[in-house]
């Protein structure tokens, strides 16, 4: 699932509609892994629809340390910054971004699926 809002929403406040879009459409998700933004409130509301919502926290030790399903985020974020229409936001309407970010995905996926 994605959603695209403007940037005047917190991430934690616009999590909300999407997560309830995914337990909408896939019921049986039960776990879901955000960073420190998410904190505070969302976990209470997640528990609420029993949708356990991990916080992954950030290392304080300096350097660089594997943090657990972090990763996946990262890289993710990563793949989506080869996509130039994603790399600044060109489009006026939200609907035209999701389209773009799910276009990008799809690529990738296909990339994933016909590599040797």
């Amino acid at each position: 699932m994605a959603q695209v809002h403007a940037a005047d929403i917190q991430d934690r406040d616009g999590a909300r509609p999407l997560l309830e879009a995914l337990l909408g459409k896939y019921p049986t998700v039960t776990h879901v892994w955000a960073d420190g933004g998410y904190a505070g409130e969302l976990i209470k509301w997640a528990e609420e629809r029993k949708l356990q919502l991990e916080i992954v926290r950030r290392s304080d030790k300096p350097g660089f340390h594997v943090l657990p399903r972090r990763w996946v985020v990262e890289r993710t974020f990563g793949w989506l910054g080869f996509f130039r229409r994603l790399s600044k936001e060109y489009e006026e309407l939200l609907a035209i971004s999701k389209s773009v970010l799910y276009s990008a995905l799809t690529q990738r996926m296909l990339q994933r699926l016909t590599a040797p």
